[in-house]
């Protein structure tokens, strides 16, 4: 189920009427570190870049409910969850394997935003810059950056913005300690109106906390069961921003 064109056009046209009086609101959390924000610029993987080529064109060609940006964790939905819980909401999977927030905020800024505005965005990203050797404090900040430009481009959208996903394992494990400090920083961007954050995540794991393989073989990424356990937390969140599938 796709939204309502005239719905959205409507209130397009109605912000751009009001002109200053309907920008966005600055996201009032962070900054959180103590360095500069990495420069935005494309993924070095042609593939990546061809998805990015893609999206704007999906974006341009058809009016969606919902969009779905982030990396690897969004691209790779396992297709048959993806089309039981969310294609028929009117959602486009946006997601770009491999990407930092650097190069979510190079798309957003380079055709994957130049579509109508959807209902909703929801947006998942930070994981890799950890990886990447970036400080919980820098990985908030680029998802700070990401969130301030999607509420420039769509004022009247609402931003569902998800914690990090565990991974590793262990509770302790670095990456998993260092994905729970980027959730506790970026819980504060949200204001329960134009961005509203959901940290569903605890959902993956078992009794003791751990990542086992049946969800994630390899700590990171998720099997089919891993995202029928994800979509049965999203689903009701994205019931509340749009409504109860009909």
């Amino acid at each position: 189920m796709r939204c309502n064109p005239g719905v959205a056009l409507v209130a397009l046209a109605a912000c751009i009427s009001l002109g200053p009086a309907c920008a966005a609101e600055p996201v009032h959390c962070g900054p959180f570190a103590h360095e500069q924000l990495p420069i935005p610029m494309p993924s070095p993987y042609s593939s990546a870049l061809e998805r990015a080529k893609w999206i704007s064109q999906a974006v341009k060609s058809s009016l969606y409910s919902v969009l779905f940006f982030g990396d690897s964790l969004t691209e790779g939905w396992d297709a048959t969850v993806w089309e039981r819980s969310l294609a028929s909401r009117g959602a486009l999977n946006a997601g770009v394997s491999g990407d930092r927030t650097d190069n979510l905020l190079w798309r957003l800024q380079n055709g994957n935003l130049a579509g109508p505005p959807p209902q909703a965005v929801v947006l998942l990203i930070g994981t890799n810059d950890l990886a990447y050797g970036r400080t919980p404090e820098l990985a908030a900040d680029g998802v700070r950056a990401a969130l301030e430009a999607l509420r420039q481009r769509f004022p009247a959208t609402t931003i569902l913005l998800l914690g990090l996903l565990p991974r590793e394992e262990a509770s302790t494990a670095p990456l998993r300690v260092a994905a729970t400090m980027v959730n506790h920083l970026i819980r504060a961007c949200a204001d329960g109106e134009h961005i509203v954050y959901a940290d569903i995540g605890d959902v993956l794991l078992d009794g003791d906390g751990r990542l086992t393989t049946a969800v994630s073989p390899d700590g990171l990424h998720f099997t089919a069961r891993g995202y029928s356990l994800l979509a049965s937390r999203l689903e009701p969140e994205l019931d509340r921003l749009l409504g109860p599938i009909r």
